[in-house]
C-alpha cells in the first residue's frame, strides 16, 4: 500500500496545528517523523490513521482518495508512548484481540498470535497479565498487537520514549529488522535526532505543523536544505556563526580570520551563516584545516559516558559534542579546534548553500 497527503491542513481552534502537509510513503518502507514536542507529528499521524479528519488536502492509500473515511474502515495500527495494553487480558488475548474482533477463526489466531510473539521474544508470557511484565515487555506486546493483523499502515508515536537506554537500543535494532521483510508501511515518529538517524530509512522534520525537509535519512541529515533543518537534525543543535567571505580569507563575527581552504572556494564572496556540528569539534588538532580557538568554559555537562561541553569566546556561543568524560572548572580557559572542511554554508535567508563533501547549487 502506498500513502500520500495532498496538501493536507488542519486548524483547531484558530490554531494551525498541520500546514500544507504534501508527503508520500512507499510499501515497504521504514519512515521517521522527527520534530520537537508541539510540532505536528502526533496530529499528522492522528490524520493519516483516520481519527481527525483535514480542514483541507487530500489522504490517498493506493491512490484512493479516504480523507473521510473512519479509522474502523482503515486497515491501519497504532502504538502508543504508554504501554495500552488491557490489564485483565492475557499476553495472548491482548495479541489477539484485534483478530478477535476482524472474526479471525481460532486456528489463525493461535497461529499469528504465537508467530508475532516469537517475532519479538514474548512468547515466553503468553500467559501472564500485562502488568507482570517489565516495561519492555509490556511495550512488546503492545507491539505484538499493532503487528499481529498484518495492517497496511502501522504508526508509531514515540512508542519507546518511555524505557531505558538499553531498552530503547534493543528494540530499535528488532524494528529495524521487522520492518525489513514487512511490505506494511511504518511511521516512527521522535524528538530525538539520534533516534531517526539510528532507525534509518526516510526522515520528515516538521516544525510548527510545517514539513521543512523530507528524503533518505542519512540525506537529510548531511544535506539539511536550510538553518532550520540542520538545527532541528543534530543533538545538540548545531553551532553557527555569522561571518563572510572575502577574496581568499574566511572571518567569523570579524573576529576570526582564515584562509579560504579548496572546500570553501565554489562558495564565493558574501556575507554567510557558518555551521559545524557539535561532534565535529576537539580539543586536539586532527587535520591540517583544523581552525584554533581561544573559547573559555561556560559549563561542561557530563551525560553518562559523554560530555557536552559549552564554551565562549565575546562574539558567539559553541558547543562539543564529546566522547568520554571531560571535567573543567567555569571560565577555565581552553582551547577548541574546528575542522573547516566540515563546515555548512548558509545563506542570509538560511538556504543552504554548501555541505561538507557535497557543492550545492546556490539559490538565486
Amino acid at each position: 500500500m502506498s500513502l500520500t497527503l495532498e496538501h493536507v491542513s488542519r486548524t483547531v481552534e484558530g490554531q494551525t496545528w498541520i500546514d500544507d502537509a504534501c508527503l508520500s510513503f512507499e510499501p515497504g518502507s521504514f519512515n521517521v517523523l522527527l520534530g520537537r514536542t508541539l510540532s505536528g507529528k502526533t496530529s499528522l499521524m492522528r490524520l493519516m490513521a483516520g481519527l481527525d479528519k483535514p480542514d483541507s488536502g487530500r489522504i490517498l492509500m493506493n491512490g484512493v482518495d479516504v480523507t473521510q473515511r473512519p479509522v474502523r474502515l482503515r486497515n491501519v495500527s497504532m502504538v502508543y508512548q504508554q504501554f495500552i495494553n488491557y490489564p485483565t487480558m492475557t499476553v495472548f488475548e491482548n495479541i489477539a484481540s484485534p483478530l478477535r474482533q476482524g472474526g479471525v477463526s481460532n486456528e489463525l489466531i493461535q497461529s499469528k498470535v504465537l508467530e508475532t510473539a516469537k517475532m519479538l521474544r514474548i512468547e515466553k508470557f503468553l500467559q501472564r497479565h500485562p502488568l507482570e511484565l517489565s516495561g519492555g515487555q509490556q511495550q512488546r506486546t503492545a507491539m505484538a498487537r499493532a503487528l499481529v493483523k498484518d495492517a497496511e499502515l502501522i504508526l508509531f508515536d514515540e512508542p519507546l520514549v518511555n524505557l531505558d537506554y538499553k531498552l530503547r537500543e534493543e528494540l530499535r535494532q528488532e524494528m529495524r529488522e521487522l520492518f525489513k521483510a514487512r511490505h506494511t508501511i511504518a511511521i516512527y515518529a521522535t524528538t530525538e535526532p539520534n533516534e531517526a538517524l539510528a532507525l534509518g530509512g526516510t526522515t520528515t522534520i516538521l516544525h510548527e505543523g510545517r514539513v521543512i525537509q523530507s528524503g533518505k535519512s542519512s540525506e537529510v541529515y548531511h544535506q539539511p536544505q536550510s538553518v532550520l533543518a540542520a538545527e532541528l537534525f543534530s543533538e545538540p543543535p548545531i553551532n553557527l556563526m555569522p561571518g563572510r567571505i572575502v577574496g581568499n580569507e574566511v572571518s567569523f563575527a570579524n573576529f576570526v580570520h582564515f584562509p579560504l581552504n579548496v572546500d570553501l572556494r565554489p562558495v564565493g564572496e558574501g556575507e554567510f551563516r557558518f555551521g559545524v556540528r557539535p561532534s565535529h569539534i576537539s580539543l586536539v588538532p586532527s587535520n591540517d584545516d583544523d581552525l584554533e580557538l581561544a573559547v573559555t568554559v561556560e559549563v561542561a555537562e557530563i551525560s553518562g559516558s559523554e560530555t557536552f561541553l559549552h564554551v565562549r569566546n565575546e562574539h558567539f556561543l559553541l558547543v562539543l559534542h564529546l566522547p568520554g568524560v571531560h571535567e573543567y572548572d567555569v571560565d577555565a580557559p581552553i582551547r577548541i579546534y574546528i575542522p573547516t572542511h566540515k563546515l555548512f554554508v548558509f545563506d542570509a535567508q538560511g538556504r543552504l548553500v554548501q555541505a561538507p563533501g557535497r557543492r550545492i547549487a546556490r539559490v538565486a
